[in-house]
């Protein structure tokens, strides 16, 4: 009986163990971050801003095939009426405006405020879709589904829809869609630029080139350090998946860990609270802002996030620019608590000639523009006259829908 003893007490012990982390298990749905063991699951990020599983709902150029609706037998059950919400002289709507529509489709109007739609001549052709890419458009927009209640989908031309939300478009029934997938290819080798323009201090070899100085000195490796993606969409995973090709560690901030479960791409992903920005601002090596504007993420990078950061981190910046605190941001640069800055975006547009960032010589600042290519916008319009648009006139699930409620 004694000798039964140890084995009866390792026995209990094993199945309290079982117990715990069973429990642990359980409740890992409620955790505020996840870590990723697995990094071939086939489940990756199946839920996410990318077309890497079948039947996802978000268009990305790296991985999406296009779609040949020029063969498709499935019937025409929509007739699409379009009002276009965009400058007239726009050429990259130049195939929108000048090419003959398929599917029955056909362009109505095209202008910039509600004065330029005839609108007593339009209701009577129940106009049902509206495209925008005019960055003026909030109010307008709201004013044209108020006098054209047939209008069943918004099309915005960009990713972000900061310039269209508001409160009557999210209290509206119609679908909104956007250009998701399409800008973030170029935005994540930017964001390895940014990255090797301070580990490489490419400001030093352009002084010693300048000044014909040939002085060696020691750089910093991008493999091995970390990556903080604040906003783990689109941009945001694109920006991981290179910075795993270097060899970096990522971690994330989403709203929702769980959709990010066995991402190849990512090593953490952590929910979005302050508790878990300021983790990620102490963890990271370059803190990279890719999330979108909205009344979530106003100000979201603010004093307290960058007395987190890490020494010497570099700030990355190619959301939107109100999402961070810029006085706070010019303060954490001016004391050299960062090491440097890397800003596609700012809280104004054009940045004041007056603004501390350009003086600041830890500062890299590009005028909003490192994802226009030459095509970039064309390529958007096309997606919503080659994707999407055959997808409405056969009353089929449209891509890239987006939550008015949520902005993104």
């Amino acid at each position: 009986k004694k000798k039964c003893e140890p084995l009866s007490s390792t026995i209990l012990t094993v199945g309290i163990l079982f117990l715990q982390v069973s429990k642990t298990i359980a409740l890992a749905p409620n955790l505020s971050f996840v870590k990723f063991p697995k990094k071939n699951s086939a489940s990756v990020l199946k839920g996410g801003y990318n077309m890497d599983q079948p039947g996802s709902k978000y268009w990305n150029r790296e991985t999406s095939t296009k779609t040949d609706y020029t063969t498709s037998t499935a019937p025409i059950v929509n007739n699409a009426r379009i009002l276009c919400l965009s400058n007239p002289n726009d050429d990259a709507n130049s195939v929108l405006y000048n090419s003959e529509l398929t599917d029955g489709a056909k362009l109505l109007c095209v202008g910039t405020c509600l004065e330029d739609f005839d609108v007593d001549t339009l209701a009577k052709q129940e106009p049902n879709v509206l495209f925008v890419s005019h960055p003026k458009a909030r109010e307008p927009l709201v004013q044209l589904l108020e006098a054209f209640p047939s209008i069943q989908w918004v099309h915005a031309r960009s990713a972000g829809i900061d310039f269209i939300a508001s409160d009557g478009l999210s209290k509206s029934d119609v679908l909104v869609t956007n250009a998701k997938g399409h800008f973030s290819s170029t935005l994540a080798e930017y964001t390895m630029m940014a990255c090797s323009y301070f580990a490489k201090d490419l400001p030093r070899l352009l002084r010693q080139k300048k000044e014909k100085n040939w002085e060696k000195y020691s750089v910093l490796e991008l493999r091995g350090s970390t990556m903080g993606v604040i906003g783990y969409g689109d941009i945001g995973r694109a920006c991981a998946k290179l910075a795993k090709a270097y060899g970096m560690r990522v971690v994330a901030l989403r709203r929702n860990p769980k959709r990010s479960i066995s991402d190849p791409y990512c090593d953490v992903v952590y929910g979005n609270d302050a508790e878990d920005l300021n983790r990620l601002m102490a963890e990271s090596d370059y803190i990279l802002v890719a999330a979108p504007l909205t009344e979530e993420t106003r100000g979201l990078v603010g004093q307290e996030a960058f007395t987190h950061a890490k020494k010497d981190a570099v700030f990355i910046n190619v959301g939107r620019g109100p999402i961070v605190d810029e006085n706070a941001l010019i303060q954490a640069l001016q004391s050299r608590k960062l090491k440097g800055a890397a800003l596609d975006v700012m809280s104004v547009e054009p940045l004041p000639v007056e603004s501390p960032l350009w003086d600041l010589d830890n500062v890299l600042i590009s005028p909003h523009n490192m994802d226009q290519t030459a095509t970039f916008l064309h390529e958007a319009t096309d997606f919503f006259i080659n994707e999407n648009l055959p997808r409405f006139a056969r009353g089929e699930e449209l891509l890239n829908p987006v939550d008015k409620t949520l902005g993104y």
